[in-house]
């Protein structure tokens, strides 16, 4: 079984697709949408890919794809612990650039103003990318903000550890693919959610409120709505709704209303959530 993710090794999207797939040949991709597009192309089994960090919110490159040009839906969801370190080639060596994924950028913004206001923010495709550029050049004065995993797979020395402006930082990883996922005794099962991107009927007033009402009336749970660009015209959009623990009564009966009400739905995902089986991450 092949499992693609987004590379190269080192990266978060690497150590979870570890994680949940202990034996399976893993493939690294340089994007999101290589990655996406790789199982597509069915080139792999199933597509690890992130899709929100609880910081910096959605990852729009995984979410917009799946909505407009996707069919494939998300099997499992791995929420991991995100700890940021500052490498470089030697501990003590002037650093003047900082390279690293954008989000990856932002966590560690507050540090960087702090003990490096001179040095430039460069983004790379994924904070592995900015580790391995690091280690290829070190005659320049660069580092990288990326996961510690990253250290010894570029034989880098760490900076500074754990740069994140907040503890409490998390990402949400999916699972794509249409064969079931088995899970591994490095993971532990804690929830279920549902994955919906629903289209409104234009020019009706009061229609999300009305799409909403269909959840609240049935006291389903939704931890996340969120709005996306249509990509058609200014001020059409699409809303991400996360439904988890539903009965399955309910939210069937919950689908067809909307459908009744002419809300346009498309499923992201039907899935169970884990976290790794060696941390506390129950209460995210």
């Amino acid at each position: 079984m092949l499992v693609g993710y987004l590379g190269p090794k080192g990266s978060f999207t690497h150590d979870v697709a570890t994680h949940s797939f202990l034996t399976s040949e893993r493939i690294a991709y340089r994007t999101i949408t290589d990655v996406i597009k790789a199982y597509e192309n069915q080139e792999i089994d199933f597509a690890v890919v992130p899709v929100e960090n609880s910081i910096e919110g959605s990852v729009h490159e995984t979410l917009d794809y799946l909505f407009h040009q996707g069919t494939i839906q998300a099997v499992a969801e791995v929420v991991y612990p995100i700890k940021q370190q500052l490498l470089a080639v030697k501990q003590d060596q002037a650093i003047e650039v900082i390279y690293s994924h954008p989000q990856a950028l932002a966590q560690g913004k507050a540090y960087v103003q702090e003990h490096f206001p001179q040095a430039r923010l460069e983004m790379t495709t994924s904070t592995s990318y900015a580790a391995r550029y690091v280690s290829q050049h070190p005659e320049l004065p660069i580092a990288a903000i990326a996961p510690l995993e990253a250290k010894d797979e570029y034989g880098l020395e760490v900076v500074a550890s754990n740069i994140q402006e907040m503890d409490q930082n998390y990402t949400r990883f999916w699972i794509l693919g249409q064969r079931p996922f088995k899970g591994s005794h490095s993971l532990k099962r804690v929830s279920c959610k549902n994955s919906l991107a629903i289209t409104l009927p234009s020019n009706i007033a009061g229609s999300l409120c009305q799409a909403l009402a269909t959840f609240a009336s049935r006291e389903l749970n939704l931890t996340k709505i969120e709005s996306r660009p249509l990509k058609t015209v200014l001020g059409e959009y699409f809303f991400i709704i996360d439904v988890v623990d539903a009965d399955e009564s309910l939210f069937a009966s919950a689908y067809q209303e909307l459908e009744s009400l002419g809300v346009s739905i498309k499923t992201l995902g039907h899935y169970w959530v884990y976290v790794l089986n060696d941390n506390k991450t129950e209460n995210v």
